[in-house]
């Protein structure tokens, strides 16, 4: 079993848009909102296809023997003006079919994110992860990372 991670193209968007489909309706079962202000916008081809071309932003599919499994997205984001410059490389999406986890496609995407992102001067990282996501919290604290805030959510009605 050969498992890699490589650059998305353009020619992996309908690969994209439908691991991102597996990706929404797993995050569903966490919180509604998701979908509403952490995912992508609709329509997700086009906002996909716009991620693929943004300097800022970085996609990775991960394969097992050349057939994708999953993928992982990350932004290089500014800081506030008084980190001077300073970007920090924020992971927004990583997911991978499950069938395909627990061998090794999620840490080969994750480690080719952040060696992009450290290509690129980055030193700084942070993961988004819902409350109660245990797997995703624990394959990234395996990787160094560990909580630094945690966003409350109310919602009336």
């Amino acid at each position: 079993m050969n498992v890699v991670a490589r650059p998305a193209t353009t020619d992996d968007l309908d690969e994209l848009v439908r691991l991102y489909r597996l990706l929404a309706a797993e995050m569903r079962e966490y919180h509604r909102m998701w979908e509403l202000a952490d995912g992508l916008t609709e329509p997700l081809i086009d906002a996909l296809r716009h991620a693929l071309q943004d300097h800022d932003t970085v996609i990775y599919v991960g394969t097992i023997d050349d057939a994708v499994f999953g993928f992982i997205l990350g932004r290089s984001e500014p800081l506030l003006a008084q980190a001077r410059g300073e970007r920090i490389g924020s992971i927004r999406f990583v997911f991978t079919e499950k069938e395909a986890r627990e061998v090794g496609v999620g840490e080969a995407m994750r480690d080719a994110l952040l060696e992009e992102f450290r290509g690129r001067g980055l030193r700084l990282f942070d993961a988004h992860v819902l409350p109660g996501h245990r797997l995703v919290k624990n394959f990234f604290e395996s990787g160094g990372f560990s909580a630094r805030s945690i966003v409350m959510h109310h919602r009336d009605g």
